[in-house]
């Protein structure tokens, strides 16, 4: 797959950001959970590859953590298509998005992550272009000014959201699958903290794994930080291995830390 990411989110460091990265599946065969999501995106993009297309447009909702980001790079893999990623906030004028759409190639897919905190006049932008894959520019200003339409190659949108009660009813009915991330299961989490730890080269036991995925409230990014967190705990104080006994501790110290940090942030 080839990557073009225009993200100007921020927030992490760019090590923390690569190794998160690096834990992401990257073909849906891979992806832990949301068992229903993945039998409809089977069929949407086995049916866009079986036609020659690009795939329907997508709305994804859910909390923060589930898995949104690594779906939309998932789906640009499957369709062998480059993947460029914005952000809501970060398309202030209607310019910005016309020249990521100008920029796009044939099945291109462009992931809008909190897509509901798009301007008025930044999402009207879109529905002419997600629905006939045009655009309207206007050149020049005042009395001079004159209006261009420009043909978008079939391009796939997938959208982002936490609040799905903020999108608009225009926007949503342009989208051709709209589904919500489910919380995950315990032993769903447990299999995604598995892999991780292979990945990250970290010895892990079943009871590790089980404990770490039970702190995780349900959310695949907490489970791949507290399995970090515990990583070094386990280099620092054990003998690099994970186990249930390491895992509860390193865990127990974490939640403390954080809890000690947030009674410290108020004024000084």
């Amino acid at each position: 797959m080839r990557e073009d990411f225009v993200d100007p989110r921020s927030g992490s460091s760019d090590d923390e950001r690569a190794l998160e990265a690096g834990l992401r599946p990257t073909a849906l065969s891979e992806f832990v959970g949301q068992r229903e999501l993945k039998e409809h995106l089977n069929i949407v993009l086995g049916a866009a590859q079986k036609r020659g297309q690009a795939a329907d447009h997508l709305l994804l909702a859910g909390p923060p953590g589930l898995g949104k980001t690594t779906l939309a790079g998932i789906v640009a893999t499957e369709m062998g298509a480059r993947l460029h990623v914005t952000s809501g906030p970060a398309l202030e004028r209607a310019g910005d998005l016309a020249a990521i759409l100008t920029s796009l190639e044939s099945n291109d897919v462009l992931f809008i992550d909190e897509i509901h905190r798009l301007s008025r006049t930044v999402e009207e932008i879109l529905y002419p272009a997600m629905e006939d894959f045009q655009i309207d520019l206007v050149v020049g200003k005042g009395p001079a000014a004159s209006s261009i339409r420009l043909t978008l190659p079939r391009f796939t949108l997938i959208g982002a959201t936490t609040r799905t009660g903020m999108i608009t009813g225009p926007l949503r009915d342009r989208f051709g699958l709209v589904a919500r991330l489910e919380y995950y299961e315990p032993r769903e989490l447990e299999e995604i903290v598995t892999r991780a730890a292979r990945i990250l080269h970290v010895p892990i036991d079943a009871q590790g794994a089980s404990q770490i995925a039970r702190r995780s409230r349900g959310t695949p990014r907490i489970a791949n930080r507290l399995l970090r967190r515990v990583r070094d705990f386990a280099d620092m104080r054990g003998n690099g291995s994970i186990d249930d006994s390491v895992a509860h501790e390193a865990s127990g110290c974490s939640a403390s830390t954080t809890r000690v940090s947030t009674r410290s942030t108020g004024p000084s």
